[in-house]
């Protein structure tokens, strides 16, 4: 996974909002010139040392939800409650009778017009600095999988092994972002027909066994980046298109204690999916 830091500039825009209605662009509004004036800007607000700072973002949104609410005739009959997040917003929507909703909104900013994002969540470092910000593919993964369902048939089964999958790796080290990853591999290599519902354990033992080569040779390639197999409707950054495939498992080829763990884990993964396939659980 890349990551990035957001370097933020105020720019003038006063031409594209007056097009839109608005006499001045966020740069020129009086109350802000007044704010910078006194010492204060939103870049203090947002960034450090003029860099998007996640936390800081994080912060000014939850205030912001937190008034907005208020306002809200909704507030009356539904009372809200803003949890402790670093690197997100979360909150808590509680009606009369007790039963609350849970909602998380993460932050991302696009790559240009791509299908590709930086977003606030947490990097695979022990430690995320808040003005990093890791790439996220989450757009393109879900561009992929509705490219799929347009032409694959209503009988295939590529969910149903998807989802049995990442619901056994509940409690091991191996990643969902592996497993699809492994799924979107194979559905751009075979046919969709062969997908079909009838072939379901076939198809399942496919990506295991998949997995298991991949394992062995300690390399993976990440989906979407260097590969010419990924569907032309997916807008890529053209770095991405022309970059070397990244292997995912890279980690595996410098450090012998990581292999073999994985191994472990993989052995047990598939008497899971196995028993799960056999048993139900």
């Amino acid at each position: 996974m890349r990551n990035f830091r957001i370097r933020v500039e105020l720019v003038c825009t006063c031409e594209t909002e007056q097009t839109a209605g608005e006499t001045r662009c966020f740069l020129h509004d009086p109350e802000q010139e007044q704010g910078r004036n006194a010492g204060f800007s939103i870049l203090d607000d947002l960034c450090t040392d003029s860099y998007l700072d996640v936390q800081k973002t994080a912060r000014y949104f939850q205030m912001f939800v937190r008034r907005s609410w208020r306002a809200l005739p909704l507030s009356a009959i539904r009372r809200l409650t803003v949890l402790p997040s670093d690197r997100s917003c979360k909150f808590c929507v509680t009606n009369h009778w007790g039963k609350r909703i849970l909602i998380e909104l993460m932050f991302g900013v696009q790559e240009g017009a791509s299908d590709i994002f930086v977003s606030s969540q947490y990097t695979e470092a022990a430690y995320t600095p808040s003005t990093m910000w890791p790439e996220s593919y989450a757009v393109a993964e879900r561009k992929f999988f509705s490219h799929i369902a347009r032409h694959a048939h209503p009988d295939t089964c590529y969910l149903r092994c998807l989802q049995l999958c990442v619901r056994c790796l509940l409690g091991r080290d191996f990643s969902t972002y592996t497993m699809k990853t492994v799924v979107m591999h194979l559905l751009s290599a075979m046919p969709l027909s062969n997908w079909h519902r009838g072939h379901f354990w076939e198809w399942l033992n496919s990506i295991m066994q998949y997995l298991q080569r991949c394992l062995k040779k300690k390399h993976l390639n990440h989906f979407f980046i260097g590969n010419e197999n990924v569907p032309e409707e997916i807008n890529l950054p053209l770095e991405l298109q022309l970059a070397q495939p990244v292997n995912l498992f890279q980690h595996l080829t410098q450090n012998p204690y990581a292999f073999l763990h994985a191994q472990l884990e993989f052995e047990e993964l598939l008497d899971r999916v196995r028993r799960m396939v056999l048993h139900g659980r």
